[in-house]
């Protein structure tokens, strides 16, 4: 699991860190969010009373902010997916050993592969990164 940062992204961490006194593991720009990734047991202390912590965050970088739990196995697949794509449903995910299948209606594809494959592309990249698997949408 190879994870780069930019200089961007360690400013994002640093002020993560600063505000929320837990440190991420990993961020990263997902479809105009920027996505932190936290150890699942520290994720609500993290988003903060209220949700205090994120706004506050978001307000100052100017971007929504999302915090997902670290995906641990193969098995949380599903549900870092799900978090990273809210409020977007789809009907079904497969998980192969090589690949993640998404499968869902003509708006839900539409939403995940984007304008121009932007969103699809991102999403490949980041599935590549956290589970090494092609990912598509049926």
């Amino acid at each position: 699991m190879v994870k780069t940062l930019d200089m961007k992204f360690m400013r994002y961490l640093n002020l993560f860190e600063k505000i929320s006194r837990i440190r991420p593991n990993h961020c990263f720009e997902y479809y105009n969010n920027i996505i932190f990734i936290i150890n699942k047991s520290k994720v609500s202390k993290a988003i903060g009373e209220d949700g205090k912590n994120v706004k506050k965050i978001s307000s100052i970088i100017g971007k929504r902010v999302k915090v997902i739990a670290k995906p641990e196995t193969e098995q949380d697949i599903e549900e870092f997916i799900l978090n990273m794509i809210y409020p977007t449903k789809f009907r079904n995910i497969e998980i192969k050993p090589d690949e993640v299948i998404v499968s869902g209606g003509p708006q839900c594809k539409a939403m995940l592969i984007g304008r121009n494959k932007v969103r699809l592309i991102e999403m490949q990249k980041i599935i590549k990164q956290y589970f090494n698997k092609g990912f598509r949408v049926v």
